[in-house]
């Protein structure tokens, strides 16, 4: 077992106690043996950024690994992976688009399951990013409820690297406002807001984040 990582895991897990937020280890900078340290350490929910990329790493860990994991695709995913990401993700994180929303849902019904996912939604306003802006999202709602084989667990969003706290926060709070208005008038359930990572979870958390993706805090030396 790697002691540096539990330890660490062990202050984050500290600083988490009195939020009901979940750890996904992003992973995708690491190989099959940082995922069975990170399993080793308790960790059971995995976050990928390429489709090939993951699968290749779940053909190389150990059976009783991929059982009792989670893998998350928390990268954008384009239309032409969808077939090999549908059933093998638990949550896919980035769903960005109405049209990507239709293939999945289409790929889920060939399979015969329901995939459940988050929406991706730009509130940051920025060019390079992908995601819905907000209201957009609005707008196509509905068209997205009535997608018969997908689970709408909630949003996702990622935030800009900034060491603006304020910013941040004013970021998050308004994706957690978002989503209670979807909720709200739509009559929709959205338990899950994936926000915050390595460098900003702390402020995701208190501002109602229920999923964390962490990747490099959990092998560096520094919290």
């Amino acid at each position: 077992m790697n002691t540096a990582i539990t330890e660490r895991l062990r202050i984050i897990n500290t600083k988490l106690a009195p939020y009901k937020t979940e750890i996904v280890a992003v992973t995708k900078y690491s190989d099959e043996s940082m995922i069975l340290d990170y399993y080793k350490a308790g960790l059971r929910d995995f976050g990928e950024n390429r489709v090939q990329a993951a699968l290749e790493k779940m053909g190389k860990l150990p059976e009783e690994v991929v059982i009792n994991s989670r893998f998350h695709l928390i990268g954008h995913l384009q239309t032409n992976k969808v077939k090999d990401a549908v059933g093998r993700f638990y949550l896919i994180h980035s769903v960005d688009s109405v049209k990507l929303a239709k293939t999945i849902s289409n790929e889920a019904g060939k399979k015969g399951i329901v995939q459940k996912i988050l929406l991706q939604v730009n509130n940051a306003h920025e060019e390079q990013k992908f995601g819905f802006e907000p209201e957009e999202l609005y707008a196509s709602m509905r068209e997205l409820m009535q997608l018969p084989n997908l689970q709408i667990l909630g949003l996702m969003n990622i935030a800009p690297l900034s060491q603006d706290e304020d910013y941040l926060r004013n970021l998050f709070k308004n994706i957690k406002h978002f989503k209670d208005r979807l909720e709200l008038e739509f009559g929709v359930q959205l338990p899950e807001l994936s926000m915050g990572m390595s460098n900003d979870w702390q402020i995701a958390v208190e501002e109602g984040s229920t999923i964390i993706r962490l990747g490099r805090i959990l092998f560096e030396n520094k919290i």
